[in-house]
């Protein structure tokens, strides 16, 4: 039994509706023609398909196989990792799946850390702090937030305090923060030392450590005296982000340090 020339012409066109061309697969992927032929001539990803008159044709499993390619080129993948990723394993789906996961968790990862880092840079600028924000990642850690630092300029901006404080830090290179973190560390230390062998707020080793964070104060930033000092220590034990930093540290150490500050300015009379 033989076709007419109509029931051939329509055969024909059947197939040439059979998959989709390599302008179509451009056009919906967002990739290049050009492209599509690389990623066939190196073998990445051929065409499962020819039509009759020997064009490329794309099915299902070619578009879901583009469709991972350029999932790992957004990864920032080359070509020839690609091509090694897909080929172990090419047919498990559920093992891609998993390993995008994977992949994305950590994407995401890194993209939380580049975001630190650029809110550092914000946080520095608001403040006057002239330090990458590599750097700043180095010498501060999570200490800062760009949201606090922010609320501290809304709120203290216009403070002579504010003012000396930016005045002063601004000159601050990188050796200069290290070393007034250092001592803030030893203070710190200090603290938790009398603290841990059961010293009282009011004891000398607790004042005297008191004293000292708040000449480290005056030192570093602002002329800190005892009633600018109280009213920070109280702000450790008010402000939760504060608190938070200080109970890492050691639990209780926001109210022994704000109870110190206490006695030693009462001790000087101030």
């Amino acid at each position: 039994m033989t076709l007419t020339s109509r029931e051939g012409l329509a055969c024909a066109a059947m197939g040439e509706l059979r998959g989709l061309t390599v302008g179509a697969v451009a056009r919906m992927s967002g990739v290049t023609v050009r492209t599509l032929h690389h990623y066939d001539e190196i073998g990445l990803l051929r065409a499962s398909g020819r039509s009759e008159a020997g064009y490329r044709r794309y099915d299902d499993t070619d578009l879901d196989r583009l469709q991972r390619i350029l999932f790992y080129r957004e990864l920032g993948f080359g070509l020839d990792d690609i091509r090694t990723v897909m080929t172990d394993g090419d047919g498990d789906a559920l093992g891609h799946l998993r390993r995008q996961h994977a992949m994305l968790l950590d994407r995401i990862g890194r993209l939380k850390r580049m975001v630190a880092a650029v809110e550092k840079a914000m946080e520095a600028y608001s403040m006057g702090i002239s330090l990458t924000a590599e750097d700043l990642l180095e010498v501060f850690g999570d200490f800062y937030s760009a949201e606090y630092c922010v609320e501290v300029e809304e709120r203290r901006g216009h403070t002579d305090a504010f003012r000396e404080a930016r005045r002063r830090s601004v000159n601050y290179a990188k050796d200069d923060w290290k070393r007034m973190g250092a001592k803030s560390q030893a203070n710190v230390e200090a603290l938790v030392a009398a603290m841990n062998a059961g010293r009282a707020a009011d004891s000398v080793e607790a004042m005297n450590a008191a004293e000292e964070h708040r000449l480290h104060i005056s030192r570093w930033f602002y002329d800190c005296n005892h009633e600018i000092h109280r009213g920070l220590g109280q702000m450790y034990v008010d402000d939760p982000r504060f608190t938070a930093t200080y109970e890492k540290v050691a639990p209780g150490l926001a109210t022994y340090l704000r109870d110190a500050i206490v006695a030693n300015a009462e001790r000087h009379g101030g």
